[in-house]
């Protein structure tokens, strides 16, 4: 007999047959004559409830069910007399393929913290939130893949392991085979990595979009997806060593393109999410309104499904820096000190409270910035005639604030070199980089999202770890 999943089990609609499911029980309750099971396999966010009447099997077999234990259960799909579920099993056979000591098993039928959770992330996905995050978390990788393949992407692997920098901001992983006690050394003292495994330093990657770029001159439009790492020492709610990164890059694409196509994909996500994830999203919505009733109703977040629907109906607004420095510089929040960083001069970098007031009191809908001074982007962003800005392009989210960051790419090989002189940015260090424009160089442009930013947004989970299986952050490698 062919084994049917509880998402499967749920959907059926023909009853009165014999079926076979196998999970772990979630709970278990009743008498001495019968038994209820609720039994979950991951495919979906409903138990499958199995009526077991305690007479049918042995008391060495029902002692051992409980909450983890993995089962196999045969029996016959009724439709179900009680309330909150469709059909259950009536159980003929019953057993046990895995035994959950209920002293030891620390998951059990209540509630616990997420920080208890994190410290057992080896078992949270057993939890109806873990199994729901997960979950969505798979449809949203499946439909970042699905929305570029249709579009005629190619999907280019680029290099987890890096010599180069492309952030320029210096907190990398170094990657290294040197006995760390001894390294050879050059005759002036340093470390010696031509001795080293690839012959020079190396670094775990903080972006794909270099070597993306390289792709873009040649294969017209490709987009990277995969995990990058920053050893920035920051223990946040928004902020992991290891994340995962999508970074399209599109030859001949502007600063316009570049903004309709990330307001086309983050739309085609949130639909996705809304359409695939229905139950999980469901459950996530109860979550945070249970989790925030205690709250001044201003300190509540919008509602899950509502916030999602919210940023498909709404135009994105587009508008520069400057307007957005002028937009904060005579803000209320601004002007009575509300602000933990105040806005006093064009130049600053905007902090996540800037963005949220943009996006949550100001304009109510998604923003897109443009035009971000020069001093506060990297090299590769394409200069502007003022002489001041570059062609940058941030795209800020209500309880997020920048979830897509990118630019159209400088394609010019004097004002790329010229930049990177000011910046002190080794050019023959990414002679290979530089080669794009040396060579048929065009306009092209890409940006990157967050993958977890964006989990973060679609699951209204408050902190970051919370959307990745296993997170790492300083002074945590577990798992």
């Amino acid at each position: 007999m062919k084994r049917l999943t509880v998402k499967e089990l749920l959907q059926a609609t023909s009853y009165d047959e014999t079926v076979e499911v196998m999970g772990w029980v979630k709970t278990r309750r009743g008498n001495k004559q019968v038994n209820f099971i609720a039994l979950n396999d991951g495919s979906t966010i409903h138990n499958m409830q199995v009526v077991v009447e305690v007479d049918r099997f042995p008391e060495e077999v029902t002692r051992r069910v409980t909450t983890g234990a993995a089962l196999r259960v045969k029996g016959v799909l009724v439709a179900s007399a009680g309330s909150g579920q469709s059909s259950e099993i009536q159980a003929r056979e019953l057993e046990v393929l895995g035994d959950a000591d209920p002293e030891k098993f620390p998951i059990q039928p209540k509630k616990h913290s997420l920080e208890f959770l994190r410290e057992n992330a080896h078992l949270r996905f057993r939890t109806n939130l873990f199994g729901a995050i997960f979950r969505v978390r798979h449809a949203m990788a499946f439909a970042i893949h699905d929305y570029f393949n249709a579009r005629g992407f190619v999907y280019l692997h680029t290099p987890l392991v890096t010599a180069s920098d492309a952030e320029g901001a210096g907190e990398m992983f170094r990657v290294t085979t040197l006995d760390a006690a001894r390294p050879p050394l050059t005759e002036t003292g340093e470390v010696d990595y031509r001795q080293d495994f690839f012959g020079r330093a190396t670094n775990l990657t903080v972006s794909g979009q270099l070597e993306g770029e390289l792709g873009a001159m040649a294969l017209g439009k490709i987009y990277t997806f995969g995990p990058t790492f920053r050893a920035e020492n920051s223990n946040t709610t928004r902020h992991l060593a290891e994340f995962w990164m999508v970074e399209p890059e599109v030859a001949f694409n502007d600063i316009r393109d570049n903004m309709d196509l990330a307001e086309d994909f983050l739309k085609h996500l949130i639909r996705v999410a809304l359409e695939r994830c229905a139950d999980d999203l469901d459950y996530l919505a109860r979550r945070l309104q249970e989790e925030e009733k205690d709250r001044p109703a201003a300190e509540r977040s919008m509602n899950l499904i509502e916030k999602l629907q919210f940023v498909l109906a709404c135009p994105f607004e587009r508008l520069a820096y400057t307007e957005a420095i002028d937009i904060l510089r005579n803000s209320k929040p601004n002007k009575n000190g509300k602000f933990q960083f105040p806005v006093d001069r064009w130049g600053v970098d905007l902090q996540g409270e800037h963005e949220r007031y943009l996006v949550e009191k100001h304009f109510k809908r998604p923003v897109i910035l443009t035009d971000y001074p020069a001093d506060i982007k990297a090299f590769y962003m394409k200069q502007n005639p003022d002489g001041k800005t570059v062609a940058a392009m941030d795209v800020l989210f209500p309880q997020t604030g920048e979830i897509i960051g990118g630019s159209q790419r400088e394609e010019s090989l004097d004002k790329l070199l010229r930049r990177m002189n000011e910046l002190g940015v080794p050019a023959e260090n990414l002679s290979w980089y530089l080669d794009t424009r040396r060579f048929g160089s065009a306009v092209h442009s890409g940006f990157g999202l967050g993958f977890e930013r964006l989990l973060l947004f679609v699951t209204g989970m408050g902190n970051i770890r919370d959307v990745i299986p296993f997170p790492r952050t300083p002074k945590n490698a577990e798992f």
